[in-house]
């Protein structure tokens, strides 16, 4: 059975790519270059949804540069549910989550990165800051989203998001 790939088609021509990377659009509340889209559904909700099934694959096809924004989203959800445990709170997690979306992190083509393999480097710095700005945006977002999914209307996590936290996608961390 292969694994789930992103419904987002990028051959319209309508987003940006940097590298090989899709900046697509998003619904979220924080400041950063990505615009909202048309419709309800943006790459978060998909990467949340695809995150657990998409978990037990070790080798995944990239189809298209919205795969490796997916790919991206799986491994940060994957280092957001690691920082949790079953006796955090949502306060906890909100400060914990938000302070690692935010914290410094490398991108294709910088030494630290962990798919330098699959990822084309941004050409120039202004590439480069447009990139970290996006993807800074994307991590805010994904955290935010995460602890509404992962706590829900309770005070501690649902021990089936916490279940994953030690499965590793494509046998890969950020």
């Amino acid at each position: 059975m292969p694994a789930y790939h992103s419904t987002f088609d990028t051959s319209e021509g309508a987003t940006q790519t940097i590298g090989n990377l899709v900046l697509l659009p998003i619904h979220t509340q924080y400041r950063g270059p990505a615009y909202p889209p048309d419709q309800e559904y943006d790459i978060v909700e998909e990467t949340l949804d695809l995150f657990r099934a998409n978990s037990f694959f070790r080798n995944f096809e990239i189809k298209g540069g919205a795969d490796r924004l997916l790919i991206y989203g799986i491994l940060f959800v994957s280092q957001c549910l690691s920082k949790l445990n079953k006796t955090t709170t949502v306060r906890d997690a909100h400060r914990t989550l938000n302070s690692l979306a935010v914290d410094s992190f490398a991108l294709p083509g910088d030494i630290g990165f962990p798919l330098n393999s699959m990822y084309t480097p941004p050409k120039t710095k202004n590439e480069a800051d447009m990139l970290r700005a996006y993807l800074q945006q994307f991590r805010q977002e994904v955290a935010d989203r995460l602890i509404k999914r992962v706590y829900g209307n309770d005070d501690l996590p649902s021990k089936h998001w916490l279940a994953f936290t030690k499965r590793r996608f494509m046998n890969k961390s950020l």
